[in-house]
Formats: structure tokens, sequence, C-alpha cells
């Protein structure tokens, strides 16, 4: 079995489409759907007909897309079970611990909730590929808009144990404004300082600074490290569980 094809392409103001294309198994899915002409445009390129939209969450920078790509390819539209009245023509439900058999690709579907209420991610293990929308950013992560910061940091928690070499795809670019934040709470992270070096030189140069790698993710996003306690004392709340250590941090990033 070879591999799918995984492109990335932009859309809107910054947020991130994904294609995934299963020669063998005759299937191409996109993750979220943005821009309807955005996602067909990368079809087109491609010579890829679109078979499956895979939803992360309901907001309509994810979703705006859907109808009119269902309307035009009759595709199966595949998204979260708890927000299943919030995303338009919707055929499949899903959540954890449901596995999809995808023309010869198996995702695995984990409940991810805090940006929303029913956030999913779409992990395929064999390709080493996690789709994780607006719950994981590179070097940051998504407002708690509907969940709790307990909520939030537990699925967190969930996606940092992937594996290390996992490639993660989030919905936005926000590297460099997420590094800059990072450096501001943990300025000795030699490795944080260089990755938005880098990152500004990816955007200089008009390029996506994402995928990102769980491992990469584990050493540089401040988010995922509230077991540091050089960090924890330096926000004041030594012996505090990791949740409320998480919260301050979306806090201050909040108001960054």
């Amino acid at each position: 079995m070879t591999q799918p094809q995984i492109h990335q392409f932009p859309c809107l103001k910054d947020n991130y489409g994904v294609l995934v294309h299963d020669a063998d198994g005759g299937v191409t899915l996109s993750i979220d759907a943005p821009d309807a002409a955005a996602v067909t445009r990368a079809l087109d390129e491609r010579g890829w007909r679109l078979t499956h939209i895979l939803v992360t969450h309901h907001h309509a920078d994810h979703t705006a897309g859907i109808a009119a790509l269902k309307a035009e390819t009759h595709c199966t539209v595949i998204g979260p079970r708890g927000e299943a009245q919030r995303i338009p023509c919707l055929d499949v439900a899903v959540g954890e611990p449901d596995v999809l058999p995808l023309g010869s690709v198996s995702v695995r579907v984990l409940d991810t909730p805090g940006h929303t209420i029913g956030h999913v991610t779409y992990w395929i293990e064999k390709a080493g590929v996690a789709f994780v929308g607006d719950t994981l950013f590179a070097m940051g992560c998504g407002r708690v808009l509907e969940g709790t910061a307990e909520m939030m940091w537990g699925s967190l928690v969930k996606i940092a144990a992937l594996p290390g070499e996992t490639l993660v795809y989030c919905g936005h670019e926000y590297t460099v404004s997420n590094a800059k934040f990072g450096i501001s709470i943990e300025p000795e992270n030699a490795l944080l300082q260089q990755r938005l070096k880098d990152a500004e030189a990816t955007r200089a140069a008009g390029a996506a600074t994402l995928p990102t790698r769980i491992d990469l993710e584990r050493e540089t996003n401040v988010f995922l490290r509230v077991d540091r306690q050089d960090l924890r004392e330096r926000l004041g709340l030594s012996s505090a569980p990791d949740w409320k250590v998480f919260a301050d941090l979306r806090e201050r990033k909040n108001r960054f």
C-alpha cells in the first residue's frame, strides 16, 4: 500500500485547507472546507475527485464551503457527533473511538473538545499524520470558546501523546505570533528562539510553517510544557494543577 498524498494550501485570511488523496482506494478527503473555490482549485490542479469532507468543528471558517462542494461532487460529509446540528449537509456523525475505513486509509477519530464543545481530531496512524483543526497550533493552541480550560487541557494532552514523529496539520497560520508569545514565557528556550527565526524567514518567503511535529511541539509549545517547574514558578503557580497553569497561559495569550 502506498502512502496517501497530502496537499496543504492557504485559503481565506489565514486558514489552511488540506487534501488527502489515496490513489489505491480511490478516495480524496478534504479536511474541513473553509472555501469551496479554493478546495475546487486545489482538486483541479491535481486531477483529484473529492469523495469525503472530514469536518473538525462547526466554525464557519471551516465549514463555509461544504454546501457548494457537496452539491458539486456529491461527496460524503463526516463530522463531530457533538456538533451534528451545527454542520451543514452532514451525512455521518462520528466521535471517539470511531475508526473510519476510507478507501485503503484508516482514520481514527479523537474527541478534542475545548475550542468548541464537539471538536474532533482525525489521526491516520499508518501515514503518521493528524489533522487537529483549531485545538493545537504550531507553538500554540486554540482559544477556549465553548468548553472549559480543563477540557481543552485534556485535549492537548491527548494530542501530545501521539507518536513524536507525527506530522500535525493545523487550521491556521499563527506560528510567528505563537512563537513570540512562547518566548515571553520561556525566553531561555533556545529551540523556541530558533523556531521563531525560522518561522519568520519562512513567512517572508511566502511559504507555510505547517505542518509541525509532535516531538517539536513538546519542546517548544509552552502550552504543552506546564509541567516544567521553572515555567510554573515564573507564573507564580508552582503547586497548581496542570490545567490551571494551562488556563493562566491561555488567558495571557488572549491579552498578548
